[in-house]
């Protein structure tokens, strides 16, 4: 069999259409897509990945927790269904929370990419829907089985047709049945656009297949990356960070970085994190991992393409039920709280490698908001999720960012979309003004969001809030920024249930800010 070679110019050539076709999949997802949380925000995530199941592009959209959840959940798709097994239309489907993305709301579709009778590549998608039956977005589920419906690695499509049975099986169990189709039917066509403009790429540069291409992208994304780490100095550095949530539960977050130049390696152990919790906050190792390979590739060489490559050097271990690896059956609708939160401790061990590159503590996750009742006339309405973020820490040269969601990357929907989807009543949404840690460098802002339902019957709302008491801390003499505060009607909440509210309640969120970065100058 005789190897390819690719000249610099053909080679850049080629990884640029890539890239334009997976960032085609994924603008085709975020159009045809009835969830406002995909359409607005862009908590979706897409990928092309070679016929061994390896990640060989991502789109530029999209959150590190979907993308890097989606390298590792598509190699375990393809592991239960191998490529063997299938034939020209079969598409697979799951939310496998422990094989895939973590919770049962993420739904992950693979679409392979045909050529002369032989598939070539997988085109994968990752989004957020609305719903899937059970709890919803909230961290009041006991158990994942009690936070919806869990879909197994199956078949959506079989020759081409709708798998009946599955889509049946599905439909039946979520609030909104239209929308959920909807979503799954765009994540199929996004796709199918993905393995058409593949196989044009293809003929425009006589390839048979992608895989020698796929060899010489992640074979050159492994070396870049092991080199970064061979420039840093050998060693364990260690640090951690509080989390607390509105109950009053304290999480730790304990982690150590330990480099390898030698081997061009980096392991980030997690041992001393706090055990799991009963709330449905908890972490999959896959989701751990995406956030985690996210900071780390953040400070070391963010230039590099986010691959299979690039993220084989770096090593995670995790407890086997911490917060940070759960197992069947703890809870993890929520489990963006402790996953987003990771940086924080992340990066205060990576400051102890390049200071310069280091950046204070910030809010972490941001915060989720789902609301659902009935209107006047007892038609029913739910809530797309919507979220907000607080102040990011800041850095050594300059200022942190204001109301941003690091580091998942997520838009705020806007309030008139929310307002649209729900009788909600936005009544202010602003910068929390004096909230980020002072330093040399400013800590971000937050923001205040106050809303009401309009509606005379009762209504529900499930909000997952984090950092009510423990401000984001400073670096090297900065100070912390300010907490945050989850009220209704002027009262702090102290709890993670979903919350039963009346016509007249107003609920009042006060964004925590990021931390300063060194001593304050004045």
């Amino acid at each position: 069999m005789t190897t390819r070679d690719f000249d610099p110019v053909e080679l850049e050539i080629l990884w640029q259409s890539l890239i334009s076709t997976v960032n085609e999949q994924a603008r085709a997802l975020q159009r045809a897509a009835f969830s406002p949380i995909v359409r607005e925000a862009g908590d979706l995530a897409n990928a092309v990945f070679d016929r061994r199941g390896r990640m060989v592009a991502q789109a530029v959209t999209g959150t590190p927790g979907h993308i890097n959840s989606l390298a590792i959940g598509a190699a375990n798709m393809l592991e239960e269904i191998p490529i063997e097994m299938l034939e020209p239309g079969d598409v697979l489907v799951t939310n496998d929370p422990y094989k895939t993305a973590g919770q049962l709301l993420d739904v992950t579709v693979l679409v392979p990419a045909w050529r002369d009778g032989r598939i070539i590549a997988f085109f994968g998608s990752t989004i957020h829907h609305t719903d899937v039956g059970g709890y919803g977005i909230g961290a009041g589920g006991r158990d994942c089985f009690e936070e919806g419906l869990w879909i197994p690695i199956c078949r959506l499509m079989r020759g081409g047709e709708r798998n009946e049975d599955v889509w049946r099986f599905i439909l039946s169990n979520v609030r909104q049945p239209d929308h959920m189709a909807g979503d799954l039917h765009a994540q199929l066509a996004s796709g199918q656009i993905g393995a058409q403009r593949l196989n044009a790429l293809c003929d425009a540069h006589r390839l048979d297949d992608i895989e020698e291409l796929a060899d010489e992208i992640i074979d050159r994304s492994e070396a870049a990356t092991r080199a970064s780490i061979r420039e840093l100095p050998a060693g364990r550095y260690e640090s951690s960070a509080v989390l607390d949530l509105a109950d009053g539960s304290i999480i730790d977050i304990v982690c150590a970085i330990e480099v390898d130049p030698e081997a061009g390696e980096i392991t980030v152990d997690y041992e001393g994190t706090s055990p799991a919790s009963p709330w449905g906050i908890n972490v999959v190792k896959n989701y751990t991992h995406a956030y985690t390979t996210f900071t780390v590739r953040s400070v070391l060489n963010p230039e590099i393409p986010n691959n299979h490559g690039s993220l084989k050097p770096i090593l995670v271990e995790a407890p086997e039920g911490s917060i940070v690896n759960a197992q069947v059956p703890q809870p993890g609708t929520a489990r963006h709280v402790v996953g987003m939160f990771l940086p924080n401790a992340l990066l205060k061990a990576l400051a102890q490698v390049r200071p310069d590159d280091a950046m204070a503590e910030g809010s972490g996750a941001v915060w989720t908001m789902q609301v659902n009742g009935n209107h006047d006339d007892g038609s029913p309405f739910i809530t797309a999720m919507f979220t907000y973020a607080g102040g990011v820490g800041a850095r050594s040269t300059k200022s942190g960012l204001d109301a941003c969601s690091y580091p998942t990357g997520v838009s705020a929907v806007p309030i008139e979309v929310v307002e649209a989807s729900a009788p909600i009543r936005f009544r202010e949404k602003s910068l929390r003004r004096g909230s980020g840690g002072r330093g040399r460098q400013t800590g971000g802002l937050g923001q205040v969001v106050e809303f009401s339902v309009d509606t005379t019957r009762p209504w529900q709302l499930n909000a997952v809030a984090s950092r009510l008491d423990s401000p984001p801390l400073g670096v090297f003499g900065g100070e912390p920024g300010q907490a945050g505060s989850f009220l209704v009607n002027g009262e702090p909440v102290r709890t993670q249930s979903r919350l039963t509210l009346s016509a007249e309640d107003v609920v009042r969120l006060e964004l925590p800010g990021g931390g300063g970065y060194g001593e304050p100058t004045a």
